[in-house]
């Protein structure tokens, strides 16, 4: 297959990476120190035992002169996912599909202006990754990616998952992927989130009785919310189930960590904000969650304030 991947960030790197085993991947992103990297060392993945996995995905600044691909992956901030397709529209043919597997809800809806629904996969993958430097990420956790079409009968795209499999990512699909993209969420809004508020790995949270304490309230809150969607949930599984991903990446950084770390802007609105917009619409109250983004939003501040205090004194 031909695969454009979109961002090379922390997922992008570990994607178009293992996925250029078996296929032309093309890993495209404005930063000229990841895309040099790749250029250079190719996608250098450190995994779990300690070893370094090498692949070489074609790593590009534009993707003028590329010809329409097969599947697009989306893998930027989901605050440039319009700007990242649109200056890329050349990848995107009548028969190309658009994934995202990015954290968060509602990036569909994104998608959908670049393509129709029969060609828009959406979908979640338990794949932990950090950057260690520009081309270099720790792959800290595993697991299976689901993914699937937007209306159902996802047969249609089960090449694709296949495709993944042989690659190194155990994938399968799902008809009601929806319900595979909450499951997600419930890790990155309920674990994720405490590791960028405290500045840990993952496993601290299940280690730490009072972040995982924490972690519990904010399952709570959110598979509340996921059950008045009618997706059935039952907290006991999803906590189990959250807790089990922060034992088995004792050493996993997540994106949103590292934003907090390096003074960015996070996709909290994306994650933990969009079960607290729901929560709103449905008339639910979300106490833990509604702290958390303002928390970490509160950070956000704190770093751009530091930041321009240190250039108004140089």
């Amino acid at each position: 297959m031909k695969i454009a991947v979109l961002g090379a960030g922390a997922m992008g790197s570990l994607f178009s990476g293992y996925l250029s085993k078996n296929n032309e991947v093309s890993v495209i992103d404005v930063s000229h120190a990841a895309v040099d990297a790749i250029k250079k060392h190719g996608v250098r993945i450190k995994e779990k035992d300690g070893s370094v996995t090498l692949r070489n995905p074609h790593a590009l600044l534009k993707s003028e002169g590329l010809e329409e691909q097969d599947l697009v992956i989306v893998f930027v901030k989901s605050m440039f996912t319009i700007s990242a397709l649109e200056g890329n529209k050349n990848l995107i043919g009548p028969d190309t599909y658009l994934m995202t597997l990015q954290n968060g809800a509602g990036h569909e809806s994104k998608l959908l202006k670049f393509t129709d629904r029969k060609h828009v996969i959406i979908g979640s993958t338990q794949h932990n990754s950090s950057v260690i430097e520009p081309g270099f990420v720790n792959h800290g956790g595993s697991g299976v990616t689901s993914i699937g079409l937007l209306d159902g009968g996802s047969k249609a795209i089960e090449f694709i998952a296949e495709n993944f499999t042989s690659c190194g990512f155990e994938c399968r699909t799902e008809d009601n992927v929806r319900r595979q993209v909450w499951n997600k969420m419930f890790t990155n809004t309920a674990a994720s989130s405490l590791t960028a508020l405290f500045q840990v790995p993952l496993g601290f949270i299940h280690t730490d009785a009072n972040a995982n304490f924490l972690m519990k309230q904010l399952c709570r809150e959110a598979v509340e919310v996921a059950n008045s969607l009618g997706l059935g949930f039952d907290l006991e599984e999803v906590v189990k189930d959250v807790d089990t991903v922060c034992a088995n990446a004792p050493g996993g950084y997540t994106s949103i960590y590292a934003d907090i770390r390096d003074g960015k802007k996070s996709e909290v609105d994306t994650i933990s904000g969009s079960v607290v917009e729901t929560a709103h619409d449905r008339k639910i109250e979300v106490p833990y969650h509604e702290f958390v983004v303002n928390a970490i939003h509160a950070l956000e501040n704190k770093n751009k304030e530091n930041r321009e205090c240190r250039a108004f004194t140089n």
